[in-house]
């Protein structure tokens, strides 16, 4: 039987498989997510709703219809509302993704 407990060994794991795909999609696009400046926007936000502020904010414009910002939240409220409770279920550890490797 392992030491380890299940949910320190899974948020271990997605903390791999976070840095895997951070890296691998810095090498496919050159482009650093971690030195975008949304990461340091989303870096505080502590609920579903005030990512969805910060998300809303990027998209806003005269060319956002009504009609398209509608679609845009039903379409991002379950994404982000089910990645937050994904987070939150392993703990401290995934909850606070660390940004800054």
């Amino acid at each position: 039987m392992s030491d380890t407990h299940p949910r320190a060994a899974a948020s271990t794991n997605f903390q791999l498989i976070f840095n895997d795909a951070l890296n691998m999609y810095k090498k496919r696009t050159k482009n650093d997510l971690l030195t975008h400046p949304i990461a340091e926007q989303l870096e505080p936000c502590e609920s579903p709703s005030a990512i969805l502020v910060v998300l809303r904010q990027q998209v806003q414009g005269p060319h956002l219809s009504q009609n398209n910002d509608d679609r845009l939240t039903r379409w991002l409220d379950p994404i982000v509302n089910v990645l937050f409770a994904f987070s939150a279920t392993f703990g401290e550890a995934v909850g606070s993704v660390c940004f800054r490797t």
